[in-house]
């Protein structure tokens, strides 16, 4: 039989318990939020959360040691 620690480790190690807990620390921000602007508090600053950047890659010749055989035709970026 497995210990509580064991299955309370194997709980937390699940995708589900980190939906769980980003959906509860965005319901107490909410909440901390609507109390702060209630007592008269300033509005948080708007935050760069995650940014994407496209990486300039450039597929390697036939002949290159990192090229991979595929019949994937990349797009065409000019498009």
């Amino acid at each position: 039989m497995q210990t509580f620690e064991e299955v309370f480790s194997d709980f937390i190690d699940r995708r589900e318990y980190d939906a769980a807990q980003s959906a509860l620390f965005s319901i107490v921000r909410i909440a901390f939020t609507a109390g702060w602007l209630a007592a008269g508090g300033n509005p948080p600053k708007s935050q760069k959360i995650v940014e994407l950047v496209r990486q300039s890659y450039i597929i390697p010749s036939v002949d290159h040691p990192d090229s991979i055989e595929t019949d994937i035709i990349p797009k065409d970026d000019s498009e």
